[in-house]
């Protein structure tokens, strides 16, 4: 058989990189890293991807047309992209990497110009601890490519083979990327008087700092992430997305460019540039294409140096209609009702991240008619909807939740929305509010539903007027749904369910996680949220007035009927929705 996909020549092992090859990430995976004196044709047998008649076959025409094995493999069917990749890794030594599993380090790709990578075939990826670039490339038998890139990056470099197709593509994306920060880069940005005449502003309007930034806030709304955190390590900055709750790893931005992100974040959030002993906050705006994405971005000066954390507000992803939040209809039919009375509060809580605004969201939708005169104070506003007149919280202008709440109860409201009760000013005018002829929806920050009584009687407000007023509170959870290419049958034994805190006195047939490229290797992709309703009955009114505690009040909601966190959980975990680990991670064990 002819070996003709591979030009001829001899590729040495990694070098500079091979103390390190034990340390390789998620998604690449390991030859030998010899050069085998074996053809192409051979190993694709070995493998296990082709038949020997097949490979044959193949190679026969490849003599025949002078064309390439492997594009005739290819071409023919033998093989597919990814299954050539890998062989050709096998023939020459070098680690094959999946792009589609492994995650691409954002301030890598940006080292080398696209153009170049494109002409080159040829991409770092990543890092090595030890420093070394991750470099995929579809020739692994191109030293030369390999040794320029080595000089443009003045870095070691480690060689993986990946899929053609992925990386014309991976290359595709960078370039697009690259346009987007162009785009911002040649736009009006907000600065204030102070930022002009410093060192600082030059170095964050460097073209790499703006193509990193840019391409690592436009990477984590590609793949819904809700924040991205930038802290600084040593000399470094590590970037992490928050992913359906859970932080995973991102990028490393080498030292040399740590101050001009960090500068940049705050130029395009028109923050002091200067000021780096104070925490500050701000906002932008990213135009992506067609979509609008609102960005809240905070600075904190760490020991190690000033870090980031921005907050991604994604306006594309649409409003979720209250029977798409995933109720179970008993507690969907108790959340109406109590949406169905013409006054009273009706409040929703959870931690930070929880989806109460979602939730306040969905309820509105269900009120808003052409009857209704609906007004919301929110911080920021998340979703625009028709119908609505909707009121941003600004501090700086005065506009708190309170003052905006005094002058939204005079302009004649059927229905209020307050984005959060954080203080005691706010919740006497809200429940104020819904004592007298308006219907109230707001958020609080409590443990679960029977808990937001006593936290409200704690800010001061009078526990006649809180039993009078409040009629619903909704306590809400998001755990990570399975991913449904790779979740597996699993038996939970009664002895585990009982150490989760669960009785059961059988098994319980669920499903688990595994991991897989469409998932990053997590088991989960998406969220599903999990509730406690709990309706304020006369029982639970007397037990306000005398100010009782929030256990004693659970324990009347579950008398009449309310089912907690836990007990939601459970039942999506059998129905296959998450995992039992993962109910406990955000609902706790006990």
């Amino acid at each position: 058989m002819l070996d003709s996909a591979a030009p001829p020549g001899s590729v040495p092992p990694p070098g500079s990189a091979a103390d390190a090859r034990n340390d390789l990430p998620h998604g690449i995976v390991r030859t030998a890293g010899v050069r085998l004196q074996r053809l192409i044709g051979e190993i694709v047998v070995d493998l296990g991807y082709a038949t020997r008649e097949r490979v044959e076959s193949a190679v026969e025409s490849a003599r025949r047309h002078g064309r390439p094995t492997g594009e005739v493999l290819v071409g023919e069917g033998v093989l597919t992209a990814d299954q050539l990749a890998r062989v050709l890794a096998e023939r020459f030594g070098v680690d094959y990497v999946d792009l589609s599993e492994f995650r691409v380090d954002q301030a890598a790709i940006h080292l080398v110009p696209a153009e170049t990578a494109r002409s080159f075939e040829s991409l770092p990826v990543g890092f090595l601890p030890d420093g070394t670039l991750l470099l995929a490339t579809a020739d692994p038998a191109n030293v030369v490519v390999r040794d320029d890139i080595a000089m443009l990056t003045q870095r070691p470099v480690h060689p993986l083979v990946a899929s053609r197709d992925e990386l014309v593509a991976l290359i595709a994306k960078v370039a697009r990327l690259d346009e987007v920060a162009e785009a911002h880069e040649s736009g009006p940005v907000e600065t204030g008087p102070e930022e002009i005449l410093l060192g600082d502003g030059r170095e964050a309007d460097d073209a790499p700092v703006v193509k990193l930034v840019h391409s690592i806030v436009a990477e984590a709304i590609e793949v819904g992430a809700s924040d991205v955190h930038f802290t600084p390590e040593g000399r470094e900055m590590r970037v992490h997305y928050r992913i359906d709750g859970v932080l995973a790893p991102s990028s490393t931005i080498p030292g040399g460019l740590v101050r001009g992100v960090v500068s940049r974040l705050k130029i395009m959030a028109a923050l002091d540039i200067s000021e780096r002993r104070r925490p500050q906050d701000g906002r932008l705006t990213m135009e992506l294409g067609t979509r609008s994405v609102d960005v809240r971005v905070v600075t904190l000066p760490l020991v190690e140096g000033e870090a980031a954390v921005l907050r991604i507000l994604d306006h594309g992803g649409g409003v979720i209609d209250l029977a798409g939040l995933g109720l179970i209809e008993h507690d969907e039919r108790r959340l109406r009702a109590a949406l169905a009375q013409p006054y009273g509060a009706v409040l929703v809580t959870g931690p930070t991240g929880s989806g109460k605004t979602t939730t306040l969201y969905g309820a509105l939708g269900t009120l808003n008619t052409i009857e209704r005169s609906i007004l919301t104070i929110e911080d920021p506003v998340e979703y625009r909807i028709d119908g609505i007149r909707q009121m941003q919280v600004n501090e700086r202008a005065g506009v708190t939740f309170a003052a905006g709440l005094r002058s939204m109860v005079r302009a004649d409201p059927d229905v209020i929305m307050v984005g959060e009760i954080r203080d005691r000013e706010t919740a006497q005018i809200a429940i104020e509010a819904a004592l007298t002829g308006h219907l109230l929806l707001s958020t609080l920050h409590t443990r679960d539903a029977a808990t937001a009584i006593p936290r409200l009687i704690d800010m001061g407000i009078e526990p006649f007027l809180v039993a009078s007023a409040v009629d619903c509170v909704v306590a809400q959870r998001l755990a990570r749904t399975l991913c449904a290419n790779c979740k597996e049958q699993v038996e939970l034994s009664p002895e585990l369910l009982l150490e989760a805190g669960f009785d059961a006195d059988e098994p319980l047939f669920c499903f688990g996680p595994r991991g897989c490229g469409r998932c990053g290797g997590t088991g989960y992709r998406g969220r599903v949220a999990l509730f406690e309703v709990m309706a304020v009955s006369e029982e639970i009114r007397s037990l306000v007035m005398r100010s009782a505690s929030g256990d004693a009040i659970a324990e009347a909601a579950a008398t009449n009927g309310m089912r907690c966190l836990r007990d939601d959980g459970l039942d999506k975990v059998r129905a296959g929705l998450t995992s039992l680990a993962e109910v406990a991670r955000v609902a706790g064990s006990q």
